[in-house]
Formats: structure tokens, sequence, C-alpha cells
């Protein structure tokens, strides 16, 4: 029997500059965008940006780069393009109607990595309900498109299967997930409510920041844990004792810039550990140039799924890979982010949260302990409030 290798996809990404963003900013984004094309399984060959006022109504980008991008991927054969933002179904249909090759926007490549991820009945539901909503405006002219170019990222679940182009068979299916996704969601419920009265914490944060890493260290359990996009999507909740105290540590998925909208409302069923923790330990990449951008996008999705409220800590990892580059003495230039110290950081942020923020690296086990003694000191103290008859605990 013989083998065939698995073609592995070549992609081109485009972006857009807008005057309120610097270059700098613009090539973090599609370094983003890059590492999401390589967690979809493709090689990101080259980028393309144009700097405009706004994206183009009908093509995103102007012409004049539409026919540099087309000039591109026909010498070098590359049968992907994935832009940087949402395409309108328009935009998709005039610009795939140019390059004659599959196109791909930010959101449907994050709905295909999520397809790729989900493992559960739950997740496979919330994802597929996903995809459908956001395949149900694209219909039109959308069909002919893939039965020229089938399979492969971006076609994986919904994509398969011509029958399901009607738009009543679909809107019937998003009807069935949404029954079953309300039937799933009481079952957790219930199991919540099972889970008994443990002071619950969550960890939360952007992605592939070490959330899984600092479950699997305090619960001593196996979640997955690797160095792509959306590793866990589906929450992991597990029993931890320090010193004689238990309490419930919840692993969630994490946020992304642009994170689809369709995905945060079929995923709030899982972030209800979120809402019904009491605790959320906002996990943050240090190491990463744009990490206050990155805390600012979980805040807002916090915000919109209405768990800003709660009692949160940040929880600065991976300090073992901060880059700290001393500015010379004679440069009066303004610091840039490499400039600053971690000693800085952590007075600014201290500072400037007004409460506890706790440095560490979950890798290499830095600062570990101090981390699990304060933790441990907050669901004490938590504990103390709701159960005050419980102090032969402590």
């Amino acid at each position: 029997m013989i083998e065939t290798e698995k073609i592995i996809e070549k992609a081109v990404l485009v972006g857009v500059e807008s005057q309120k963003q610097t270059q700098e900013q613009t090539r973090e984004y599609l370094d983003e965008l890059a590492f999401l094309v390589e967690t979809a399984g493709a090689i990101p060959v080259k980028r393309f940006i144009q700097r405009m006022e706004h994206p183009n109504a009908r093509t995103f980008v102007g012409s004049g780069k539409l026919e540099e991008v087309k000039d591109y991927i026909t010498a070098e054969e590359v049968g992907m393009v994935v832009f940087d933002d949402e395409l309108s179904p328009t935009q998709q249909r005039n610009i795939e109607r140019e390059l004659k090759v599959k196109v791909l926007d930010r959101t449907n490549l994050i709905l295909d990595i999520f397809a790729q991820r989900a493992r559960t009945a739950h997740a496979k539901t919330q994802v597929e309900l996903a995809q459908y909503e956001y395949l149900l405006p694209r219909l039109a002219g959308m069909w002919t498109h893939l039965e020229r170019q089938r399979g492969g990222i971006g076609m994986r679940g919904p994509g398969e299967s011509e029958i399901e182009t009607d738009r009543r068979i679909i809107r019937d299916r998003i009807s069935k997930l949404k029954e079953d996704l309300e039937r799933i969601d009481r079952q957790m419920a219930t199991q919540r409510k099972n889970r008994g009265e443990l002071i619950r914490v969550a960890l939360v944060g952007y992605t592939n920041v070490g959330k899984s890493t600092i479950m699997n260290l305090l619960s001593k359990s196996d979640v997955l844990a690797e160095n792509k996009l959306f590793a866990t999507l589906d929450t992991t909740v597990r029993k931890v004792v320090i010193g004689n105290l238990p309490f419930l540590l919840s692993d969630t998925v994490g946020f992304i810039r642009k994170l689809p909208h369709n995905l945060v409302e079929s995923f709030k069923s899982t972030l209800d550990e979120l809402r019904e923790s009491d605790i959320l330990l906002h996990v943050v990449d240090i190491s990463h140039r744009n990490f206050e951008e990155q805390i600012a996008v979980v805040r807002t999705t916090l915000q919109e799924i209405g768990a800003a409220d709660k009692e949160s800590y940040l929880v600065f990892n991976k300090i073992d890979a901060y880059n700290f580059v001393p500015q010379e003495e004679d440069d009066l230039s303004p610091k840039k982010p490499e400039n600053v110290s971690l000693e800085e950081i952590k007075q600014t942020w201290m500072a400037r949260e007004n409460t506890t923020c706790f440095f560490l690296s979950a890798k290499e086990k830095t600062n570990l302990e101090t981390f699990k003694e304060i933790l441990y000191q907050k669901v004490r103290d938590l504990h103390k409030i709701r159960y005050p008859y419980e102090n032969y605990l402590y």
C-alpha cells in the first residue's frame, strides 16, 4: 500500500494598516495571523500590507494591491489568501472572483482551528453552530467556489456537504444545534451545582499564555498544554488542595483579538464557569511585546460575557522569557517595551491594580510556591466569610 504525503497548504497574508495603528502594531497583528495559519496547519509564505484610512468596501484592499497579490500567488502557485479581518460576503465574493483561489478571513480561520480542536460533543456543537451562522449570509456564490476547491483549511464541518447549501436546511440545522446546546447547558449547570459549595477559581487569559501549564502544576493533572493557539477549548475543572484547603480550579478557552462574535455567543455556556467563579486568575504572557493590549482584549471580552465584576488578579507568566534590554545612559528617547525592567513592570502594575499581582514562570516553576501561598490566603479569606463555622480548617 502506497502512502501519499499530506500536502501542506501555502498561504498569503493580507492586512490593512489604519492611521490609528503603528507599523509595529501591524507587524504584531500579522505575526498573530501567521501563528493562526500555522496552528491551522498551513505555511504563511508572504505578507501584503496596505495603509488605508478604512478597508475598500468591494475588495478590502485597493485594486492595485489586489493585483499585486494575484501576481504573486500565480507565480508562486499559492492556493490560499488569508485576510486579517472579517470580510463581508460581497468582499469575499469579489476577491475570490479576482484571485481565483481560496479566500479566508480571520473569522473563518479561527472557526477552522476551533473545528480541529473540538473534542467533546459540547465543543463540537458550539463550533458547528458558529460555523453555520457565519456561513448563512455567505451562501450566494460560495458553493461554486467550493466545488472547485474542496477540502483543506477553512473547509471543515459545514463546508463539506452540498445538500446543506439550502438556506432553509441550514436554518433548521441552526435551530437544532441551539436546542442541543440548551440541553447540554442544562446538564452542565446541574453538574456545576453537584460540585458542592467549594470556592471556585478560574484561569482566564489570552490564548497561549500558559493557563493549562499553570493548571497542571496546581492540580497535578495532564491538561493539554502546547505552544499553539486554542490548545484548550473545553473547560476543565479539577479539585485542588493547597495546605488543608480544597477548592475548584477551572481552565477555560483562551481569548484573542477580534474573536468572532458567533464564537463568543456559542461559547457563552462554556464561559458560565467564569461567571460563576469566585476568583479569576487573569494569566498574562509578560514576554509578549503587546501584553498590555492582550490584557485589554481579555477584559473587554469578560465585560461582554458579564464576568467583569469578579474578584480578579493578574498572573504575569513566562518571566523566564522576558527580554530586558537596558537603555544607554545618554539615550534620551522614550523607553521602548524592552527597555523596561521586570522590577519596573512589577511596581507599575502593583500600583495600577492596587491589589496583588503575581509574577512567575510556570515552565521553570519560578515563584510557584509564593504564588500558591498567596492563592491559598485568597481562597481561605473567601472560605472564612462563606463558612465561618469551619474555622477549624485554618
